[in-house]
């Protein structure tokens, strides 16, 4: 019976594991030491995001102070119209795109740096 061959990994690509809620916790709690606990820690980032969500409804502006500022970006929208394609040279009718809102986060310059 022949031995099914692994699959062969590609030059160059390394697998990058993203850090997981439970994985923060758990670095956070270590990085503190034992006073504090994992529940307690999780407690903290959860108050931490409503905080965050409220402030960006609230003012637009949101700033965790040391790591990076959150905005809120507003889209404008887009009317419903004819356009021509430029490939085709046809005339093409578009939809109308509502506007929509996001959240950008502007790193501080310092973890930048770290980055680079």
């Amino acid at each position: 019976m022949a031995k099914a061959k692994a699959p062969a990994k590609k030059a160059g690509k390394t697998a990058v594991k993203k850090l997981t809620k439970a994985g923060l916790v758990q670095a956070l709690q270590e990085a503190v030491g034992d006073s504090v606990s994992k529940a307690q820690v999780k407690a903290v980032l959860d108050a931490l995001t409503s905080v965050g969500e409220k402030e960006l409804k609230k003012s637009k502006v949101f700033v965790l102070p040391g790591f990076a500022k959150f905005v809120v970006a507003e889209k404008p929208g887009r009317p419903a119209g004819k356009f021509m394609n430029p490939f085709t040279k046809l005339e093409e009718q578009r939809a109308a795109k509502p506007a929509s809102k996001t959240v950008r986060a502007r790193p501080i310059k310092a973890l930048k740096d770290a980055v680079n």
